[in-house]
């Protein structure tokens, strides 16, 4: 029976299922595992289910190995150095479709919270500073009607918009780096990064997080967005220059921002927590028990798969 890896714990349901196949040890913490944790384990065990924050760089794949399939959980894998770990024979899988929804769902919420000032409303009244109701208090905006701007549109871009375009009346415009053929709603595919930050009253981000994104949300694209909009971000916390998302917070350039990930996670600097403008979730994105579980069975499926010696069901 092979020996598996579970960097940290999963819902029982996706324990047992791993359990029933494989001698399973569970790593019961829940900070990500430090670089001799994982060369260590690397060493030690048939296969590793890892998750985000286990940093698996190529220092991770040098020496005597005894893995030889990583199947992570997540749809998103910069944490493992793919190109490393296919030269040394270990095979990478992850967990697509099963995010989407859940995901979509997180972006809709942040971005309703800070249009319409709901943290400030929230934190206003367990504070016991509301005097009650008056006409021009925490008068926010309206979403419905107005334009919605999506960077990447693959399933997750495309669960946003439909729930943009079809829950709220939204326009949605957005930027691929490929053509896309079917936006799934109405939709106009613009040239430009920053032209969708000009044409858009929210824009969220919804992108892989890979060499060539990092801090592709920079200066320019703050720049060239409206005063009045707001940006959200529901994808990996580096794809923003978040340095370049302060400043244009303080200095008034946008109206606020949204935000479940971050630049350095899991600290969050000082400067975003101290602005009122600024809806902060800690890494929300999947946290449904539902998800969770379809994640873990997948990430199951794909180590079952491979010890099978079958086809990974999720390659990366």
């Amino acid at each position: 029976m092979e020996k598996i890896l579970i960097t940290r714990r999963l819902p029982d349901p996706v324990l047992d299922a791993a359990r029933a196949r494989f001698d399973v040890t569970l790593r019961d913490d829940t900070t990500p595992m430090s670089a001799a944790e994982l060369a260590d384990a690397m060493a030690q065990y048939d296969g590793i289910l890892p998750t985000l924050g286990d940093q698996l760089t190529a220092d991770a794949f040098v020496g005597d190995l005894k893995c030889r399939v990583l199947a992570n959980f997540g749809v998103g894998y910069n944490h493992i150095d793919v190109t490393a770990a296919r030269g040394a024979g270990v095979a990478v899988s992850n967990t697509p479709g099963a995010v989407t929804d859940a995901t979509a769902d997180i972006a809709m919420t942040l971005m309703l919270m800070t249009c319409r000032r709901a943290g400030e409303g929230e934190r206003l009244v367990r504070a016991g500073q509301w005097a009650g109701w008056h006409p021009t208090q925490l008068l926010g905006q309206h979403v419905s009607g107005k334009t919605v701007g999506i960077v990447g549109l693959g399933r997750i871009g495309k669960a946003i918009a439909r729930r943009c375009h079809f829950g709220f009346g939204m326009d949605v415009v957005f930027y691929n780096r490929s053509q896309v053929a079917d936006p799934g709603v109405p939709a106009q595919q613009l040239n430009s990064l920053t032209d969708v930050a000009n044409a858009c009253d929210v824009l969220i981000v919804a992108l892989p997080a890979t060499p060539e994104t990092h801090h592709m949300i920079n200066v320019s694209v703050f720049a060239a967005m409206r005063p009045t909009a707001v940006f959200v971000n529901i994808a990996r916390g580096d794809i923003v220059d978040e340095t370049a998302l302060i400043d244009a917070l303080q200095s008034g350039q946008i109206a606020g921002a949204g935000l479940d990930v971050y630049e350095f996670e899991p600290k969050v600097p000082q400067a975003l927590r101290a602005l009122e403008n600024v809806t902060l979730f800690p890494h929300l994105g999947t946290a449904t028990l539902e998800v969770r579980t379809a994640m873990g069975m997948m990430a199951v499926d794909n180590l079952v798969a491979f010890f099978d010696g079958r086809d990974l069901p999720n390659p990366v």
